[in-house]
């Protein structure tokens, strides 16, 4: 990934989650445009995920994908799930706002293949 400004791919379709999931260390987040908490974390998200460039960071909205939220048990955003090679390795799940601090100790804390 290039360093600089990061823009979190958004999620386009059921298929394509199914795919991105299967890569290698992928973090989901899920948000929604009328969140409070959610535009909390806007500003912060690109320096984490330059912090995090091993990690590829996909934006859901929690609106357009209702099904899967409710199929992966995310009821409350921001929420972030992380998967490695088709595997969940990781959940910061929860209706919170979420720190900076916070969202880098629960990537810090991810145990990978």
């Amino acid at each position: 990934m290039k360093k600089g400004i990061v823009l979190m791919e958004n999620l386009h379709s059921i298929e394509q989650f199914e795919n991105l999931k299967k890569g290698d260390r992928t973090i989901f987040v899920f948000s929604a445009d009328w969140c409070g908490d959610c535009r909390f974390i806007d500003p912060i998200m690109p320096t984490i995920e330059e912090n995090y460039s091993n990690y590829h960071f996909v934006k859901i909205d929690r609106d357009d994908f209702i099904d899967l939220c409710v199929a992966l048990d995310v009821f409350g955003i921001p929420s972030f799930l992380a998967y490695d090679k088709g595997n969940e390795v990781g959940r910061f799940v929860s209706k919170d706002r979420k720190t900076q601090q916070e969202i880098e100790a629960f990537l810090d804390g991810l145990t990978l293949s």
